[in-house]
Parts: C-alpha cells; sequence; structure tokens
C-alpha cells in the first residue's frame, strides 16, 4: 500500500503543482488566446482524423496478427512495436526524408502543387506513426480472444470470411478495439517529438506549449499545459466511460 501510494504521489504531485502555480488572470487571459484555442482544435480534430483513418487499415491487420500464422510474422510484430521504442524526434526524422519534396511521395505531391511538409497532413502522419501500435495491438489481443470455434461455426453455415469478421470477431472483441482507439487518440493528440519536426507550424497544443517556454519562460507556458490537460482528461474520460459500457 505505501509503495503504491509513493509511485501515485510521483504522478500527481508535479501535476497539482502545476495547477496551484497558474495564477487566475493569466488561466483566463490564455482562454480568451485565440491562438491557444486554435491549437486545441486543431491538435484534437488531426488525431482523430489521423485515429479514423489509421483504422481503416490498423485493425484488418490485427486481426491478420491474431489468426494467421505466416513467414516473418514475428518480425512483422517487431516493426509494429518499432515506433514505441525508438526516439520520437527520430521518428520524425525519418518522416520528414518520407514526405520531403526529394522523396516520391513528396515530388508526387509537389506536381499537384501540395507542399506535406508544414501541413496539417505532415501533423497526421506524424501522429499516426507513433501511436497505432497502440491500436494494432490492443485489437490484436481482443480479437485472439476471441473463440475460433465460434468463426468456425458461421463458416460451415455458408458464412464469407468477411461475413464472419464483421458479424462475429469484430463485435465480440469491440471493447479491446475500441480501447485501441482511445489509446491511439490520446497518444496522438500528446505528440511532440515527431510533430515538431515535419510541422512546426501550424502549431499543435504541445508544440505552443514549447515554443510559449521557450520564447517567454515557464510562467507563459503553464497556463496552456494546464488548460490542455484538463480538456484532454476530460475527453479521456468521457471516452474510457463510454468504453466500459
Amino acid at each position: 500500500m505505501f509503495l503504491g501510494g509513493v509511485i501515485l504521489l510521483f504522478l500527481v504531485a508535479p501535476l497539482v503543482g502545476m495547477f496551484i502555480s497558474v495564477k487566475s488572470p493569466e488561466l483566463f487571459s490564455t482562454l480568451t488566446d485565440n491562438v491557444v484555442r486554435s491549437s486545441i482544435l486543431r491538435t484534437l480534430l488531426i488525431s482523430a482524423l489521423a485515429t479514423v483513418a489509421a483504422s481503416i487499415f490498423a485493425v484488418p491487420l490485427a486481426y491478420l496478427l491474431a489468426r494467421r500464422t505466416f513467414p516473418l510474422k514475428g518480425v512483422v510484430e517487431a516493426i509494429i512495436d518499432l515506433p514505441i521504442v525508438i526516439p520520437h524526434s527520430a521518428a520524425g526524422i525519418a518522416l520528414l526524408g518520407f514526405i520531403s519534396r526529394d522523396s516520391l511521395l513528396g515530388s508526387v505531391a509537389d506536381s499537384f502543387g501540395i507542399t506535406l511538409v508544414g501541413s496539417p497532413l505532415a501533423i497526421g502522419l506524424a501522429m499516426a506513426f507513433v501511436s497505432v501500435p497502440f491500436l494494432i495491438t490492443s485489437a490484436r489481443d481482443g480479437f485472439a480472444a476471441v473463440p475460433i470455434r465460434l468463426e468456425r461455426a458461421a463458416e460451415t453455415l455458408g458464412a464469407s470470411p468477411f461475413t464472419v469478421f464483421r458479424e462475429i470477431s469484430l463485435p465480440l472483441a469491440k471493447r479491446s478495439v475500441v480501447s485501441g482507439l482511445v489509446l491511439m487518440f490520446a497518444r496522438g493528440m500528446s505528440e511532440f517529438g515527431a510533430v515538431v519536426i515535419v510541422a512546426y507550424h501550424p502549431m499543435t497544443t504541445p508544440v505552443l506549449i514549447f515554443d510559449r517556454f521557450n520564447s517567454f519562460g515557464l510562467d507563459y507556458a503553464r497556463p496552456v499545459a494546464a488548460i490542455f490537460i484538463v480538456i484532454t482528461l476530460l475527453i479521456f474520460i468521457i471516452l474510457r466511460i463510454y468504453q466500459k459500457r
């Protein structure tokens, strides 16, 4: 009990100290700052869109990993987990080379008059890159827990593989899939290291916090951090309640 309390205090104390240090005038002025409000909306929206877009590909991959054995499966799983363990600044450098004008993707986009670096799309790619492993891992574990006999029974009754996935596997693994979506969304909107390299502007809230701290100091950055923490905490609580229901 004591050891658990120590680690809980370690997690809570810095946040409580930050909120105590924020003065009311600074907090209210930050709340009415259009730059702050725009950055928060931008961060939440891009993270949500990145999560939805990535799930179209990530959830089927998770099902494949849970149900199929194939050569180099371990290598594929290691590649999926790689963004979690590498420094996120390194992830940003890798993405920058992938979407720059000198790359294949960047040159194709440039031919259509689209610049990827410094765009909302680059932010979404950075968010998805570092957070999609959470979705794949959670969904894979959920699909693995679905009894295979139920899928086999549906197949013997003439159901197609897609019908089995849609009507049996996905509904039974829904809680794990939703949990993965929540984790991916939360991780994406908090990303700084990869985002700041591929798109310093337009600023997401983590980048804005860093920019204000670097330019004006702790007192100027602290209110933005406090507001963003409260908003993300409320969103996370709501999503968790929905998940449990």
